[in-house]
């Protein structure tokens, strides 16, 4: 999942500062020189907002438009999720038509595979154009694409047409799925109004995953797998009007692009701050630029390494579960692998459950800055980890221990399913923290930031469930899943090394550094 930084007035970062004075009623300045870096541009207006109360400014929108924006978003993050998931049940009729086999490695979850390695890479190329051109015709235009893709999902007739299209289809949902975190970025303008819609995002981002086989199933129980396809293809068909009429723009840059196309249409020779940045700029060097700094973050920033590493684990124990859970339920139960993906049921509730503690969280992160010394007045970062930690600890490796040694015939199957629901819930809670905790510390760098944190998840759902059905047969029930957890309880004891170091890091770190000289700005400034 990627959180995009929302835009700071409609201007880019590098050009805040070198805008000379504004006319107080029009919104356009009369400029000589733009950039430091530009030649001087003369007799170009740049157009601006209307001052600060301008109702164009998404930031000033009502709170009813701003949520049906979210809602909507958010909504498109956990409809699009379903799509990486919802096939896994129907593994053994797929595998009979198109004549591959599971007895030896798990070749039915290639598309599974090839879907979240299509999000890696679309996560890092064209999640940034957002930033550059705008959400609404990026979102709309890949919405279109992915309903396309699902269409020779439904009539494949040959496995390769399956998988080849399902990496296209992945790479969309990418765009789709982190949509919400890009809204929520440019319409809600402070850390407080941000904490609920980012909550809900997570939410709605992890549990459209872990509900994917419950759906499935559901479907495949009724109808043949095919109609998984067909039944995707009519509710994302009958979703996209909705979203052409009601999902607007609100990308700063692009709604005052609108404006000075107008005002260019009337004769006037008017640019935005951005347009005129970006003129000598192709949109390969614009992408290859936004693409190329998460990776020299992930080498450089010891905070981004392990929080990706962190967040990626989480993410790839959640669809680990999508191969293992079958594994366990059909062996201990006698189970049949449709009634089997019911069971993930329990890491949806385990998801929502988790989601209500990160409202507390919030709020302990909040109250922390009555004990900031460092910037009187501002939360500590670090307090995002406190709850995160935890979540670790006692949701996602203690669940993984409790579903591990109750994995045996005679406990009942609601024991496993428990700790499936406390690892569904520590999920949640650490990638909530993880991500607020980057963002917070990172301030303008987190797009980067979460752009490689999206690469690394998509890379364990890829490729973590590949060793399951090999480390479950060899390692056993009971101590594939004690394995999974160690690695979680390592991961999770980690971050507490920041909460003692925490400044000391933000000290070392250029980019860090950049956050901290912005938020002691804003604090001298509200005083």
């Amino acid at each position: 999942m990627v959180f995009m930084r929302g835009d700071i007035s409609g201007h880019d970062e590098q050009t805040i500062g070198k805008i000379p004075e504004e006319h107080p009623a029009s919104g356009i300045l009369n400029i000589n020189l733009v950039a430091d870096h530009h030649e001087p541009t003369k007799g170009i207006t740049v157009v601006t907002w209307e001052g600060p109360d301008d109702p164009g400014n998404p930031y000033n929108w009502s709170h009813g438009r701003k949520w049906l924006l979210t809602a909507l978003a958010v909504f498109a993050t956990f409809i699009s999720m379903i799509n990486g998931t919802i096939f896994t049940v129907a593994h053994e009729p797929m595998n009979e038509r198109f004549n591959i086999s599971d007895a030896h490695f798990p070749h039915s979850y290639w598309p599974v595979t090839s879907w979240a390695l299509g999000g890696g890479c679309f996560s890092l190329l064209i999640l940034p154009l957002m930033e550059d051109f705008g959400v609404r015709w990026v979102f709309l235009g890949t919405f279109a694409t992915f309903i396309c893709f699902n269409i020779p999902q439904a009539v494949a007739q040959n496995f390769a047409t399956l998988v080849v299209t399902r990496f296209f289809a992945g790479g969309c949902v990418c765009v789709q799925a982190n949509t919400a975190a890009t809204v929520i970025g440019n319409v809600w303008d402070s850390e407080r109004s941000r904490n609920m819609p980012v909550s809900l995002f997570i939410l709605a981002y992890l549990a459209g995953s872990s509900i994917g086989p419950v759906i499935g199933a559901a479907i495949f129980d009724h109808l043949t797998w095919r109609w998984i396809g067909y039944l995707q293809i009519i509710w994302y068909g009958a979703l996209f009007p909705v979203y052409f009429f009601l999902f607007k723009e609100c990308r700063g840059i692009a709604i005052l692009g609108q404006r000075a196309k107008a005002r260019r249409r009337q004769g006037e020779n008017a640019y935005t701050q951005h347009e005129i940045d970006t003129q000598d700029q192709s949109i390969l060097s614009i992408v290859g630029r936004s693409a190329s700094r998460p990776l020299v973050m992930f080498f450089t920033e010891s905070v981004v390494f392990v929080s990706t590493l962190w967040s990626a684990f989480t993410i790839g124990s959640l669809y680990l579960f999508t191969q293992s859970v079958e594994q366990v339920f059909t062996q201990l139960y006698g189970w049949s692998p449709s009634h089997a993906g019911y069971v993930q049921t329990a890491v949806v509730i385990g998801e929502f459950l988790g989601w209500v503690v990160t409202l507390f969280s919030g709020k302990v992160y909040f109250d922390s800055a009555s004990r900031n010394k460092e910037i009187p007045g501002t939360p500590i970062p670090e307090a995002r980890l406190y709850f995160a930690i935890g979540g670790g600890i006692f949701g996602i490796s203690g669940g993984m221990f409790t579903y591990a040694w109750t994995s045996y015939p005679d406990f009942p199957w609601i024991a496993p399913a428990i700790g499936l629901a406390m690892v569904g819930a520590g999920s949640v809670i650490v990638v909530t923290g993880i991500s607020d905790y980057v963002v917070d510390s990172y301030s303008k760098y987190a797009g980067s930031c979460m752009g490689i944190i999206a690469a690394g998840e998509n890379t364990l759902a890829a490729f973590l469930p590949l060793a399951t059905m090999s480390m479950y047969n060899v390692l056993g029930l009971q101590w594939a899943s004690t394995l999974i957890a160690f690695i979680a309880l390592a991961l999770s004891l980690a971050p507490i090394l920041m909460l003692i170091w925490g400044k000391q890091v933000r000290a070392r770190s250029p980019f860090m550094k950049e956050a901290v000289v912005e938020k002691r700005r804003k604090s001298i400034g509200s005083v």
